[in-house]
């Protein structure tokens, strides 16, 4: 029997995606839909031939639903997932987990009470060239890491195609950092390997709307090393980048083609960068199917959300203590 899924809500630009990835996978089936803004998930509903659920209790008391993509409001998450949770469905959900570490101590709770699956939506992580730079490091070819710096952004907020509603802070609980920066900001901790010891940020607001839209936060570790996270919706034409430094050696990424290289010596070569492992998503399924769980996504996610509300609490600080 296929998984049986549904989606909560299509606030997030990615929710299309995953119900695409859903319609088009022989072992996932799409049975319903719940938005809270009844008009938009009525027309999804349709489109898809799936019920329309306006009440999410009555949604969740669905037998025929095992599991659900969280796709709702940041903000909304705690609600959302725990009910989920109690209600005994799977759960996949956006990044962040929730805006603070309490929320996210309940979401956990209640996933581990009803022994439901959680995972987050951290592509990145399950990446080619995230995969061969953990080689390398956990080689020590770099020697001792000094510095580590990623970049992902796109010009959402200049071309006007990011939706207005990823402005509402009440909604998002921030903006370009906690959105788009959550990719570099879990790859920069896992090239690091663990949490440091205070986070700083600065924000800057290029197109005048109530969250910033460019930013960059600053990962202090024990013993010098730094993290540099970046992210922007204002630069269309900025390639996702990834540079790690140590006292023996450097390695990039994207700088800006899709190429792997290190120098550790006189000259750099480039390395071969194997293909992704599956989506999320697809995982998300295969661990529902096997019964097994993905336990660094979740660690990974936990950590995310520290570091995002150190880094959004210190806007324009000196950092705060993790």
């Amino acid at each position: 029997m296929p998984l049986r899924l549904a989606i909560l809500s299509y606030w997030h630009v990615h929710a299309t995606d995953y119900e695409r990835q859903a319609s088009k996978s022989p072992d996932v089936e799409i049975a319903a839909v719940w938005d809270e803004d009844a008009e938009r998930g009525r027309a999804r509903a349709a489109a898809l031939g799936v019920p329309f659920h306006p009440d999410l209790g009555g949604l969740l008391a669905r037998e025929d639903v095992d599991a659900v993509v969280v796709t709702c409001p940041t903000t909304a998450h705690r609600e959302v997932i725990t009910a989920a949770a109690a209600a005994g469905k799977h759960v996949f959900t956006e990044k962040v987990l929730a805006p603070t570490a309490a929320e996210c101590a309940e979401i956990v709770a209640a996933a581990e009470k009803a022994g439901v699956a959680l995972m987050l939506a951290l592509p990145r992580l399950y990446d080619g060239y995230t995969a061969a730079i953990r080689e390398v490091l956990a080689e020590g070819a770099l020697g001792r890491i000094t510095l580590v710096r990623v970049r992902l952004a796109h010009g959402g907020s200049i071309a006007g195609w990011l939706p207005e509603h990823f402005y509402d802070p009440a909604a998002t609980a921030g903006g370009a950092l906690i959105d788009l920066g959550c990719h570099p900001m879990y790859l920069a901790r896992l090239f690091l390997g663990g949490m440091p010891e205070s986070v700083s940020a600065s924000f800057g607001y290029v197109t005048e709307r109530a969250v910033e839209d460019n930013a960059v936060a600053v990962l202090r570790y024990a013993g010098g090393a730094l993290g540099v996270v970046e992210a922007s919706f204002t630069a269309p034409s900025s390639p996702f980048s990834i540079e790690v430094h140590g006292t023996e050696g450097s390695l990039l990424y994207g700088t800006p083609e899709p190429r792997l290289l290190l120098h550790t010596g006189d000259a750099w070569r480039e390395l071969p960068v194997p293909p992704r492992t599956g989506t999320p998503f697809d995982l998300f399924v295969r661990h529902i199917a096997e019964g097994s769980r993905d336990e660094e996504n979740l660690a990974l996610g936990l950590d995310l959300t520290r570091l995002m509300a150190a880094a959004t609490g210190n806007s324009h600080g000196e950092g705060t203590l993790i």
